[in-house]
């Protein structure tokens, strides 16, 4: 029993990436942006809104109580540690895919390594990656400017 217990422990601890991780703040506001410009989901008015907000640009109406979701199936990154100009990014909604490259999809790297989500390496690329990623925004607790408004939740990897 003793020696079950003591496998199951590294185990336990390798598999953190499954488990479903969440950000706020200006992370969450920079993630939901950016793959809100990308989602077929989110209508043109709120991804006006959303680019608004993330270029700083707080000076807009937008209908109390209303928030605006964005979600995601998953988003894979990956940069080059040997081609350093090669960045890219798909991102899943559904039955619909868009790939990013270019400086896009390096913005979008950043932002998932600077809400937490760790690197993986394979033979020359570095890959940042989460599913399931489901974010709220609430524009007018954003214009508040008390850091609030932005929240996401996410599991780690593909």
């Amino acid at each position: 029993m003793r020696k079950a217990a003591l496998l199951a422990i590294p185990l336990l601890l390798a598999g953190h990436s499954a488990f479903a991780d969440s950000a706020g703040g200006n992370g969450a506001l920079a993630l939901a942006a950016l793959v809100a410009e990308n989602s077929p989901a989110v209508s043109g008015f709120n991804k006006t809104i959303m680019a608004r907000m993330l270029n700083g640009n707080l000076a807009f109406a937008y209908p109390a109580g209303h928030t605006i979701l964005v979600k995601a199936d998953c988003v894979v990154c990956r940069a080059s540690n040997v081609d350093i100009s090669a960045h890219s990014c798909q991102l899943k909604f559904g039955p619909v895919t868009h790939n990013l490259t270019g400086r896009r999809a390096h913005e979008l790297y950043a932002t998932i390594g600077e809400i937490g989500v760790f690197p993986d390496g394979a033979a020359g690329s570095v890959f940042e990656a989460l599913s399931h990623l489901d974010c709220t925004i609430d524009p007018n607790m954003v214009k508040q400017r008390a850091g609030g408004g932005a929240s996401c939740t996410y599991t780690p990897g593909p």
